[in-house]
């Protein structure tokens, strides 16, 4: 875990503002998840890498491609944070091709693409999208009016575990029925309960322990929301260190916050966005630790799905102010 949230929270700033700087127009909860993305990379934000960028994909995708709505802006991120984006963009391309043969196509299918175009797995993206897909077709049979083309995300990336699929939805379903007992139906608790999956440990141990984290950080007089932050205190609770040392670390991370433009005042973000955000800060790999063990690969495999469900939560995010906003102007 990172040892100076000061420096942390200072990067993070430092790295949203510039993302804003050269993207004046998006919507706000959007440059936060950009610098995440900066940050996780462990690289600085350029402007001339993001214009290079912003280039390749206006360049090669249509008006009403799936690569142009409101992932436009983290796809460009995740391709300038890369050694490689040309390379990077076309696998991705490719990769959404195959994928689309299987669902149907989305913002959510291109973002999973995206994050599947790492890692040398290319070759086995047609097993992996037909394992998702079976899952994927499971989740909604248990779940049809919750299940959308965000859990296709979820899908492909539970599909690369080495349990059954049988163990997997069993594990879904325990999860989200326990977690029912807290925290309000929606597709935050359906997300976390995808995230938790990702553990072999078992169910009731795993929501145990969100539960914990969850009322550790009410007790310490944090607010932390119920809804779409779910999932990213799940993926938070999936690594390595105790609760305490997890909320102690947001309380921080939040206090620090606060004080930065954008997150006080009336026309800051609200108390629980701020709050996930610090989750998602805590959430990033501490670079001076090694993978060297089965503990610490879990840890670096909780930062995966919390990225992947803060690139799923700003979609749904965006869209829901681009409607709210197309609806007071009629």
């Amino acid at each position: 875990m990172h040892t100076n949230p000061e420096e942390l929270v200072a990067r993070f700033i430092e790295a949203r503002d510039a993302v804003r700087a050269v993207f004046r127009w998006e919507n706000d909860y959007t440059y936060p998840i950009c610098a995440q993305i900066f940050l996780a990379a462990d690289r600085p934000v350029e402007a001339a890498q993001l214009e290079r960028c912003k280039a390749l994909v206006k360049s090669t995708t249509g008006p009403f491609s799936s690569f142009r709505g409101n992932i436009r802006l983290p796809l460009i991120c995740m391709l300038a944070a890369g050694d490689d984006p040309e390379d990077r963009w076309e696998r991705t391309q490719r990769g959404y091709a195959l994928l689309k043969g299987s669902f149907f196509g989305s913002e959510y299918l291109a973002l999973a693409a995206l994050l599947l175009s790492d890692g040398g797995r290319e070759e086995d993206l047609a097993a992996l999208a037909a394992r998702g897909k079976g899952l994927y077709q499971r989740m909604k049979k248990e779940h049809p009016f919750l299940t959308g083309q965000e859990d296709s995300v979820f899908a492909l990336l539970l599909a690369e575990s080495q349990r059954t699929d049988d163990e997997l939805i069993d594990d879904m379903e325990t999860c989200y029925r326990l977690l029912d007992e807290r925290f309000p139906k929606g597709d935050g608790l359906q997300s976390a309960s995808h995230v938790l999956a990702l553990s072999p440990k078992t169910p009731e141990e795993k929501v145990r322990r969100m539960i914990a984290l969850f009322d550790g950080i009410q007790n310490a007089g944090g607010k932390y929301g119920k809804d779409r932050q779910l999932p990213i205190l799940a993926a938070l609770s999936l690594g390595t260190a105790s609760e305490e040392e997890l909320v102690r670390g947001i309380m921080d991370l939040d206090g620090l916050l606060a004080q930065q433009k954008g997150y006080k005042g009336v026309f800051g973000l609200d108390r629980r966005t701020r709050m996930m955000h610090a989750a998602m800060l805590l959430s990033l790999p501490d670079r001076q630790m090694e993978v060297v063990n089965a503990a610490a690969q879990q840890a670096t495999l909780a930062m995966i799905a919390a990225q992947q469900a803060l690139l799923c939560a700003v979609v749904a995010s965006s869209a829901a102010s681009s409607a709210a906003a197309s609806n007071a102007s009629h």
